[in-house]
């Protein structure tokens, strides 16, 4: 009867650790997500901000205004200009 005793007791104390190593992993695994979670939040802040940014810096008037103050570029003028009609340059062909 001792020896069934002490067997169960041995498993009783397996059984008690490997319950407490789970947890324990379990509560580290959940800070992980916790610490992921935030990291996410962050980039999606991060994204927002990066985008309201390219919007801004891809602006007609922006992108007009750097054209002709570094490259001195203009608008061609009108008798210049000359308008290619898709249907016409696949007849030309």
């Amino acid at each position: 009867m001792a020896r069934i005793n002490l067997i169960l007791l041995a498993l009783l104390t397996a059984c008690a650790l490997g319950l407490v190593t789970s947890q324990h992993k379990a509560r580290k695994l959940f800070a992980a997500l916790e610490r992921e979670q935030e990291q996410t939040k962050l980039l999606d802040v991060e994204w927002g901000q990066l985008q309201l940014e390219q919007s801004t810096w891809a602006m007609h008037a922006r992108v007009e205004k750097i054209a002709r103050s570094r490259l001195q570029m203009s608008v061609p003028d009108a008798r210049r200009t000359q308008v290619v009609i898709r249907a016409a340059a696949e007849a030309a062909r």
